[in-house]
C-alpha cells in the first residue's frame, strides 16, 4: 500500500506521466512534471542542510504550489506546517517559533507578514524561501531558481508510514494555537475512505476552494491524488461566487466542498447569472463546518440537479468522524450522520467518562484509524485528548435512536463565523490587554450570511470611557480578520454571568443577548 504522498504521485507519474494532476488559473503540472518538482524540492532543502524530521513553514493563499510543497516535502521525510494565511505577524510567529521551522517558504504576496518578524526566527536555518515573483528581495531565496539547481533524482531517504507528515496548527481553548501531529498513514487512508464512501473515481475532477492550509481541502484534494484524478486549486484571493460557478464549469468539475456560507453567496446570485454556467457535470458536492438550513440544501439540489449533496463532521485531529449521506439529508435534518466506513466506533461519554445512553448529550470521542498522533510539544493537552484508542477536540453531542449524532456545542464556545474557526479565549486575551477592559467574554452573534460573527462584551475599568471604535481599532493589527470582533457591546460587571468558581457562562450570555437564536 503506498501511504506516502510521495510515492503515489510517483506511481501516477509511472502510470500516466502525461496527465494533468494538478493545476490552478495560472498553470498545470502534469504527473510527471509534479513528480520531477518533488524531488528537486526535496533535494533543495537538503542541500540547504535540512534533515529528515525538519519542519518547514508554509504561507501561502491558494495556489498550485501547495500541492507541489506538500508532495516534495514528504519525498525526503521534512514535515509540512501550513499556516493561515488571514493571520497576522505575531500569530505566524509564534507558530514559527513552537515549532522551530527550519526553513520558511512563502508567497511573494505575504512577504510582508514574515519580514517584520524575521529576526527573532533565528531557528530558519535553512532560510527564507519566496515564489511569486521573478526576482527575490533582499534576504530571501528563489523557489524556482533553488528547484532549477537541484537534482531531479529522488533522494535516498527511507519515509515511514509511521513518520510525521505535517503539523495542523489549529487554535485551542488556552488561546494558543496547538500543533496537531498528523503522520503519512493517515493521509492515505483518509483518502481512501474519503474514495470509497462518496464514490469518487479517476475521472473525476476536484475544485478545491476552501484555503489548502485547512484540512478539507488537504485531506480531500490529495484523495483525488490517489484515485490519478486531477485537482484544480481556486487560486483567488478571497471567494468569488460568480467565479466558482464559472470555474465549475469552465473545468467540468464532478466535486468541490464548501461552507454553507459559500453555498448561500452562490445561490444569492441572480438567476441571470446562475444560468450563464453549465454545471452540469458536478456529481458531488460537499457541505461541512457549520450547520446548514433546509432551505439551504434545498436550493443547492435545486441548482445541482445531478449532484449527490454530502455533509460531513471532523477535525483537524480526528479526520472524517462522520457523514450524512444523499439519501439522509432531509430525513435526519441537523444531524452530522453517522461514522464513516472505517471510522468508527463513537462513543459519547459523560463527564464520569462512562458512555451516556441515546438521546443524552456526551463528548464526542471517536477511533479513527488516521486519527492524529498528539499535540506538537504539548503532553498535557495530548492527554486531554485521548481516552484509550479514542479521541476528542471537545464536542458535545447526543445519538438518536436510529444512530446518528446531533452536535450540540461546538468545542465548548467556539463560534464558527463563515466556516472558520475562532476561539473566544484567543479573542478575549488580545482585548484584555486594552488599558479601559476590565473583563470581557466573547460569544458568537448569529448572522444570515456568515452563521456566525464574533461578538465582544465588555466590563470597562472604573474612570474609563473606551467606545467601541476605540476597541474595534485596537484589535486591527494584533489577530486575523475572520477572529476580529464585527461589534462591542457594554455592560456593567453584575451583569456578567458567571459560575459558582468565577467562570463566565458564555452559553448564558449568548442566550440573554441573542434569546431567538
Amino acid at each position: 500500500m503506498l501511504l506516502n504522498l510521495s510515492q503515489v504521485v510517483a506511481a501516477q507519474a509511472r502510470l500516466q506521466p502525461s496527465k494533468t494532476g494538478a493545476c490552478d488559473s495560472r498553470r498545470a503540472i502534469t504527473f510527471a512534471q509534479w513528480d520531477e518538482r518533488a524531488s528537486r524540492l526535496a533535494n533543495a532543502l537538503r542541500n540547504m542542510g535540512l534533515a529528515k524530521g525538519d519542519r518547514v513553514a508554509l504561507l501561502a493563499y491558494n495556489c498550485l504550489e501547495w500541492m507541489e510543497l506538500y508532495v516534495g516535502l514528504a519525498r525526503a521525510g521534512f514535515v509540512a506546517v501550513p499556516i493561515n494565511f488571514r493571520l497576522v505577524a505575531k500569530e505566524i510567529e509564534y507558530i514559527a517559533i513552537h515549532c522551530e521551522a527550519r526553513a520558511f517558504i512563502v508567497q511573494n504576496d505575504l512577504i510582508d507578514r514574515v519580514e517584520p518578524i524575521r529576526d527573532s526566527l533565528g531557528m530558519v536555518a535553512g532560510g527564507f524561501i519566496q515564489f511569486g515573483a521573478q526576482r527575490a528581495p533582499a534576504g530571501w531565496q528563489s523557489y524556482e531558481s533553488l528547484l532549477a539547481n537541484a537534482s531531479a533524482s529522488a533522494p535516498d531517504v527511507a519515509v515511514a508510514p509511521t513518520d510525521t507528515w505535517a503539523l495542523m496548527y489549529t487554535s485551542g481553548t488556552t488561546g494558543r494555537p496547538k500543533g496537531a501531529i498528523r503522520n503519512h498513514a493517515g493521509s492515505a487512508l483518509i483518502s481512501l475512505v474519503s474514495a470509497l464512501d462518496m464514490g469518487l473515481a479517476r475521472d473525476s475532477t476536484g475544485l478545491f476552494v476552501m484555503p489548502m492550509c485547512h484540512a478539507n481541502s488537504l485531506y480531500f484534494s490529495f484523495t483525488f491524488t490517489y484515485l490519478g484524478a486531477q485537482c484544480v486549486i481556486d487560486d483567488r484571493k478571497s471567494f468569488d461566487p460568480e467565479a466558482l460557478l464559472r470555474t465549475l464549469s469552465e473545468r467540468h468539475a464532478t466535486f468541490t466542498s464548501l461552507v454553507p456560507t459559500h453555498y448561500t453567496m452562490m445561490l444569492a446570485l441572480s438567476d441571470a447569472i446562475k444560468r450563464k454556467y453549465d454545471v452540469g457535470s458536478v456529481s458531488k458536492l460537499m457541505i461541512s463546518s457549520a450547520p446548514a438550513r433546509r432551505e439551504t440544501k434545498l436550493a443547492i439540489m435545486e441548482h445541482f440537479r445531478n449532484s449527490q449533496l454530502f455533509e460531513l463532521y471532523g477535525s483537524t485531529e480526528a479526520g472524517w468522524v462522520t457523514l450524512l449521506r444523499p439519501e439522509e439529508q432531509f430525513a435526519k435534518l441537523g444531524s452530522v450522520g453517522r461514522e464513516w466506513t472505517g471510522s468508527g466506533p463513537i462513543k459519547l461519554l459523560g463527564a464520569d467518562d462512562r458512555e451516556v445512553a441515546d438521546g443524552e448529550v456526551g463528548e464526542l470521542y471517536s477511533c479513527t484509524p488516521y486519527a492524529f498522533d498528539g499535540y506538537w510539544k504539548d503532553p498535557a493537552k495530548t492527554a486531554e485528548a485521548f481516552r484509550g484508542a479514542w479521541c476528542s477536540v471537545g464536542d458535545l453531542a447526543r445519538r438518536d435512536a436510529d444512530g446518528f449524532y446531533h452536535l450540540v456545542d461546538r468545542k465548548s464556545n467556539m463560534i464558527i463565523s463563515g466556516g472558520e474557526n475562532v476561539y473566544p479565549s484567543e479573542v478575549e486575551s488580545m482585548l484584555a490587554g486594552h488599558p479601559a477592559v476590565q473583563d470581557v467574554a466573547v460569544i458568537g452573534a448569529p448572522d444570515a450570511k456568515w452563521g456566525e460573527t464574533v461578538h465582544a462584551v465588555v466590563v470597562r475599568r472604573n474612570g474609563e470611557s473606551a467606545t467601541e471604535g476605540e476597541l474595534l481599532a485596537w484589535c486591527r493589527d494584533r489577530i486575523a480578520g475572520f477572529k476580529r470582533p464585527r461589534a462591542v457591546r457594554f455592560i456593567e460587571e453584575a451583569q456578567m454571568p458567571r459560575t459558582a468558581t468565577g467562570k463566565i457562562q458564555h452559553r448564558l450570555l449568548r442566550a440573554r443577548l441573542f434569546p431567538d437564536a
